[in-house]
């Protein structure tokens, strides 16, 4: 009878950690004392390395007065602040709590940072031991973080040298031959978590080996891949530093690209606008989107005949014409135009000019405040804007053009599209020039 085939191997690894290793001091050998330490390192093994001893070895311990000026030292970016608790990108691009400044088992008055440079840190553990044992291992040096959305801590890989540190599916196909298009594994995070089972915090275990997958191990890829590129992060900033921040990233963007607008998007932005405080209860704000090209030249056309009678009538050349008229190219180039309109059924008449002019102001302010909010709107959908007079000097054309109701004044148009380069850097406004206190 022939021999049954032999049944599939089933995936497997260990990780265990390795004792021995003595107190870390300045310009000690990690590698050698790893080696002394006997870790039974084999071809294809992975080694796990608390971030805290490469530090240490590294002579990344510095005096501080208070750990709080320490991490002022190393942020590059606050991400979010509660109280004393900060969330911040450190100088080696890592977003997490107090910038990595550790200030745990090391002496009163100093305070541990992270490597320098963690990716290059692991690279010389792994060519130190290669010369002292003759096996090639993948090393990963790894550090405690806190996850947006989940409760706990877990160690993750912030240095890498011989293992790749992403797995890419995508491209590929699941067991029932689904596509995989967004599928990518942190698989140098995952053998970071797993050494952490097994490292303890407080057990003097700061090193772990993993074997069982040496199919983990590769060149060409670091711990730094691991860090999303701000243009892909969707969480960039806490809730109430993105609202400070929104704020400030609404800038005037005066040239768009081809790239259609998504009309929910402007709708959503809407929506934000008409959050705004308005006076009496009232609801002052109408926005008319222009949606197809045809309104739009319609009505930009009728406004620059507008613009054309104005001027000639104040006597302008017509070259003088020809350039200011070619300011309106901001809003005959744009992809999408919005036309914010006033209205004021809800004014209080008190038949006198000053009281009556007041009334206005508070309609003309509130409608100021939504149309600022709708542009911050549009600039957290990463769409650009651009808040331009002109129809508030042609209103009747605007509303014949339109067909709007003779109530509704137009406060000016909004090209919105999306920005076909990056607004030049604002200069900060310190907001001393601006305060006056009694």
């Amino acid at each position: 009878m022939p021999a049954a085939p032999a049944a599939p191997a089933v995936p497997s690894y260990e990780v265990r950690a390795v004792a021995g290793i003595p107190e870390v001091r300045p310009g000690d050998d990690l590698a050698a004392l790893i080696a002394a330490a006997e870790p039974g390192l084999r071809d294809g093994d992975v080694l796990l390395v608390t971030s805290k001893i490469v530090s240490k070895a590294e002579g990344r311990i510095v005096r501080a007065d208070s750990r709080e000026e320490a991490i002022d030292a190393e942020t590059v970016r606050v991400v979010a602040r509660r109280g004393a608790l900060r969330i911040v990108e450190n100088r080696q691009g890592l977003v997490m709590a107090a910038a990595g400044v550790d200030a745990s088992n090391t002496e009163p008055g100093t305070v541990l940072l992270l490597p320098e440079d963690p990716d290059a840190s692991a690279a010389a553990i792994r060519a130190a031991l290669r010369e002292l044992l003759g096996v090639d291992v993948g090393v990963v040096v790894t550090d405690t973080f806190g996850r947006p959305w989940r409760t706990g801590l877990t160690d993750v890989a912030i240095g890498s040298a011989g293992v790749r540190v992403l797995d890419d599916l995508r491209g590929g196909t699941d067991d029932r031959g689904n596509p995989l298009s967004a599928t990518i594994v942190a698989t140098a995070d995952e053998l970071a978590a797993a050494g952490d089972l097994v490292k303890g915090k407080a057990a003097g275990l700061p090193v772990a080996v993993v074997r069982g997958l040496a199919h983990v191990l590769g060149e060409g890829s670091a711990a730094a891949d691991l860090v999303r590129a701000p243009a892909d992060d969707m969480f960039r900033l806490g809730t109430s530093e993105a609202v400070r921040e929104a704020v400030t990233q609404r800038r005037t963007v005066r040239a768009f690209t081809d790239e259609p607008v998504d009309p929910g998007a402007v709708r959503r932005a809407v929506a934000a606008a008409v959050t705004a405080p308005a006076p009496h209860h009232t609801t002052p704000w109408r926005f008319v989107l222009l949606e197809s090209p045809r309104s739009r030249l319609e009505l930009l056309d009728a406004m620059r005949d507008a613009w054309v009678e104005d001027l000639r009538r104040d006597g302008k050349s017509e070259e003088s014409i020809a350039k200011r008229v070619r300011r309106g190219d901001v809003l005959r180039k744009a992809p999408y135009l919005v036309v914010p309109c006033m209205v004021t059924d809800g004014a209080h008449d008190y038949g006198h000019a000053r009281r009556d002019a007041a009334e206005r102001e508070m309609f003309v302010v509130a409608m100021g405040a939504g149309v600022q909010n709708f542009l911050v709107a549009l600039a957290g959908e990463r769409l650009g804007s651009a808040w331009v007079s002109s129809t508030m000097f042609c209103r009747d054309v605007v509303r014949k053009v339109l067909g709007l109701p003779q109530g509704w004044d137009p406060m000016g148009a909004v090209a919105v599209g999306h920005a076909a380069a990056a607004p030049p850097e604002r200069p900060a406004r310190s907001a001393e020039g601006f305060i006056e206190v009694r």
